[in-house]
């Protein structure tokens, strides 16, 4: 059970559970959100009887509306409070787990939720799920990767339209641009969830995270290079 303040954090049956818990504020992550999922996260990484996580949020209106700007960026002088941002590497936490992740989205995803997502395997989202990265139209860049994870993921033009423009979009515009692998409705999304993390631990461990491994870094390499690590990952089977 969770010993954190504006996360939950509970381990069932080899399934990791990440709940989000600033309901008041729209799960908005702020300073104290980032210590603790850094925490968190290193301890996933480390716990050899978690098999996949799920990552989700309470509340009815969002996973997470954002950063909470009155802390990244009001405090004097602002370079400061948005350096503190920086100063745990929670994505790269994220990015390092050698256990598959499941987010599961409902209503506001934006900026920092949208990002958070993006460091995830799968990406789950209710009917209601809305998307975007604000940043530029508060005088920013997105600050957790965003202009990095979006277009790996749904491409180079709709990414750029959708950070430039700063235009949300609904579940079923992200289904089609690929940015969701499901869509369901509210009720049945941490069901589903649940489902699709206990079939993937139905299978060899070391199976699921080479493809991990290879999916991920593989992203990184030409093709050819792609392949040889596939084969190198491969050898452990034989």
């Amino acid at each position: 059970m969770s010993i954190f303040e504006v996360i939950i954090y509970e381990k069932r049956n080899g399934i990791a559970y990440i709940t989000l818990n600033r309901p008041g504020a729209l799960n908005a992550y702020n300073i104290r959100m980032r210590d603790e999922l850094y925490e968190v996260l290193g301890a996933i990484k480390d716990d050899a009887e978690v098999d996949v996580v799920i990552l989700k949020a309470v509340g009815e209106k969002a996973f997470c509306a954002g950063a909470d700007l009155t802390e990244f960026l009001t405090a004097p002088p602002p370079v400061f409070a948005r350096q503190a941002r920086f100063d745990r590497d929670v994505w790269g936490r994220f990015l390092s787990l050698e256990q598959p992740v499941i987010a599961a989205l409902h209503g506001y995803v934006l900026g920092s939720g949208i990002e958070m997502s993006l460091c995830c395997d799968i990406r789950l989202a209710s009917d209601d799920a809305r998307f975007g990265l604000p940043e530029p139209g508060l005088g920013i860049i997105p600050a957790a990767g965003g202009s990095q994870t979006l277009p790996r993921t749904i491409g180079f033009a709709p990414a750029l339209e959708i950070l430039l423009s700063g235009r949300w979009i609904d579940a079923q515009e992200a289904l089609k641009l690929k940015l969701v692998n499901r869509i369901l409705p509210r009720p049945s999304l941490l069901p589903e969830a649940e489902k699709l993390a206990k079939q993937i631990q139905s299978y060899d461990r070391a199976a699921v995270r080479a493809v991990k491994q290879a999916v991920w870094r593989g992203l990184d390499f030409p093709l050819a290079e792609g392949l040889a690590l596939e084969k190198r990952l491969g050898k452990v089977f034989d």
